[in-house]
């Protein structure tokens, strides 16, 4: 008798915690017209065959319902704060089930900042990084940066994306560019040589690479990534050995991009 009254216990625990849960999310705002937000500003979600948007769009408020986006010394409205969100899906749309078990915080600075977070300094060229130490779990991003990464479709750079992609690379505890939690095991030698490979192109300015992927493989990595994501048509073309391993480890091929939602 005793474990059937325990066993109610339980269940009635389990309920009303799943009830505060389902509270708390919804007491998030989420932007009324999301949706119609993401169709004009995202060309990813607007490229997404229209079965796959309704998932892309709840990956999109479960990740809001989780994560608090913070202005510092400026301010930001819904569509600065789906641009963030949707930089986060979109390198994990290939994994239903991801989450970013590593990231609490998206602080948003107006410009460039410094590695002190200083907005005016001189030395200010960060447009976005993830923190570490005391900023463990928390990402800093250049509002300016944010929205360039969307409105601009030719430069195949995304600052947003790009520091997400950090986080996946920290996933297996090392942010190295070998992303162990996506890219399967027999897949990370031909990795490690196809960046060696690339970043030398880059060097002898013999690619179309952001030359910044050349400073290290963790840059390699969230370069290369910005280009799959922001022209995937084009890195299919250019390099198409990089382009299948891009597909292999994000788990996805880019939709084909689709000219901007008329107002």
């Amino acid at each position: 008798m005793f474990g059937l009254i325990f066993f109610g216990i339980v269940l009635v625990a389990l309920y009303v915690w799943k009830q505060g849960e389902k509270r708390k999310i919804a007491a998030i705002e989420i932007p009324v017209d999301s949706a119609g937000i993401l169709e004009k500003e995202v060309s990813y979600f607007r490229s997404l065959p229209e079965a796959d948007k309704p998932r892309f769009l709840e990956e999109v408020k479960q990740f809001l319902s989780v994560t608090r986006i913070t202005p510092i010394g400026t301010t930001i409205d819904d569509t600065d704060r789906l641009l963030v969100a949707a930089s986060a899906v979109i390198p994990i749309f290939g994994f239903p089930e991801w989450h970013y078990t590593n990231l609490t915080d998206v602080l948003i600075y107006n410009d460039r900042f410094d590695e002190e977070f200083d907005t005016k300094s001189r030395d200010g060229n960060i447009l976005g990084m993830v923190g570490s130490g005391v900023m463990n779990h928390k990402m800093i991003l250049s509002k300016a940066a944010l929205r360039e990464g969307f409105s601009n479709k030719t430069d195949k750079q995304n600052t947003a994306i790009h520091e997400f992609v950090h986080l996946l690379d920290k996933a297996d505890g090392a942010v190295d560019g070998i992303p162990e939690a996506l890219l399967s095991k027999q897949y990370t030698l031909p990795w490690l040589n196809l960046i060696h490979k690339k970043i030398q192109e880059i060097k002898a300015d013999d690619s179309d690479i952001n030359p910044y992927g050349a400073s290290s493989q963790t840059e390699f990595f969230a370069v290369a990534a910005e280009y799959f994501f922001e022209r995937p048509d084009l890195l299919r073309s250019k390099h198409p050995r990089l382009y299948e391993m891009m597909e292999k480890i994000f788990h996805q091929t880019p939709p084909t991009r689709v000219s901007k939602a008329q107002p």
